[in-house]
């Protein structure tokens, strides 16, 4: 077995987690600066930010492979585990902690057992898990046969290449998880101007069920909502007027000014093809996705079920209080089950989804010395 030798590196235990279709280095908190600035310089420092390749870090040169978790134990009575989803850009020098993610969200409670914050149960074990970013909550699922984590099974998602054990979460309260609400400007669609190139307006439904998101057609940007993911990514036209659009909206959905911030997501919406609810493009949020995110999917869902928002009259959904909505996106769908209230068809109740997650490695991450100082 190896000894460290002595040096000018700094070694801070972390697991490289893949959470969903997201993946970043997990961290108990006890294990990070107390001081929020100094956090954050460990964190760039560990994942190799700013640099387009994070060549100097664990970071994957893209926002999907830049995102980083922190978890403790539960401070709050009812909750068992706090977790702070912190998303780094390749190329920034920015540690975002204001929006959540569902992907990441389904390696909290794996990574929380691998560290044994809490004890397995015979069959399944449940966790309930409050973000801190946004104040949300859910009751988290893992397969624990024989009281053993179990990370193997035939769940499949898109995105994920082969299968793993299912991961389930049951979100308790997602509305309005940035924003002051599910509909932040009080109407279920608005029109934005936000250029001078001479183009008109564009519907959006500006919505958060768990992320803030702009939904707008595809085809009310002259595209039709089936491009690549490497058409769209070199598209500097749609994503500059995209991101007129995205300033604009955020001023109006009470986000203030948000050019330096992950969200809101701008998603484009079309007709589905394989047989789902809807077709999306999501950029993230001047990237397009190659699938999309768990919250994101949750948002998109719930507007598809909303009559008046730009999804209506394109998305296909099935009638009943329960409705499971299948999101197609680049890569596949991504299927959303929703629970409407009984007086009130337009309010969502309960979302739920599968995912999976599983450890990649365990060991120490290494940062200079000086991070801490600020160098």
């Amino acid at each position: 077995m190896s000894t460290a030798i002595a040096s000018d590196l700094r070694a801070i235990p972390c697991t490289l987690m893949r959470g969903g279709t997201s993946r970043g280095p997990f961290f108990l908190e006890s294990d990070l600066p107390a001081d929020p600035a100094a956090r954050d310089r460990v964190l760039l420092a560990a994942m190799g930010s700013p640099d387009r390749r994070q060549i100097d870090g664990l970071g994957g040169a893209h926002p999907l492979t830049s995102k980083v978790g922190i978890v403790r134990p539960g401070t709050t009575p009812g909750v068992d585990l706090d977790f702070l989803f912190a998303q780094l850009q390749p190329d920034s020098d920015q540690v975002d902690v204001t929006p959540n993610c569902g992907n990441m969200l389904a390696a909290v409670l794996p990574f929380a057992l691998e560290r044994g914050l809490l004890p397995l149960r015979e069959g399944t074990t449940t966790a309930r898990v409050l973000t801190l970013n946004t104040g949300m909550q859910c009751d988290v699922t893992v397969q624990t046969p024989g009281a053993r984590l179990q990370y193997a099974g035939d769940a499949r998602i898109d995105g994920v290449p082969g299968t793993a054990a299912p991961i389930t979460i049951a979100f308790l309260d997602t509305a309005g998880s940035v924003c002051a609400g599910l509909l932040p400007t009080g109407r279920v669609r608005d029109t934005i101007v936000a250029d001078g190139a001479g183009h008109g307006g564009i519907d959006v439904t500006c919505i958060d069920n768990g992320m803030p998101m702009v939904l707008m057609r595809a085809r009310d940007l002259g595209r039709s909502g089936y491009e690549t993911v490497a058409e769209l990514n070199a598209d500097a036209a749609l994503k500059a007027r995209l991101e007129a659009l995205r300033l604009a909206a955020g001023r109006l959905m009470g986000l203030g000014d948000v050019a330096a911030k992950s969200y809101p997501k701008m998603c484009l919406l079309a007709p589905p093809l394989a047989g789902g609810a809807v077709a999306t493009r999501c950029f993230i949020p001047h990237v397009c996705h190659d699938a999309i995110g768990v919250l994101a999917a949750v948002t998109v869902a719930t507007a598809c079920v909303l009559a008046g928002s730009v999804a209506d009259g394109i998305a296909r959904v099935a009638p009943g209080d329960t409705k499971t909505v299948s999101v197609e996106h680049p890569t596949g769908e991504f299927s959303v089950e929703l629970g409407l209230a009984a007086d009130d068809p337009q309010r969502v109740e309960r979302a739920a989804l599968l995912r999976t997650a599983r450890p990649i490695m365990r060991g120490e991450v290494l940062i200079p010395d000086h991070t801490n100082e600020g160098r």
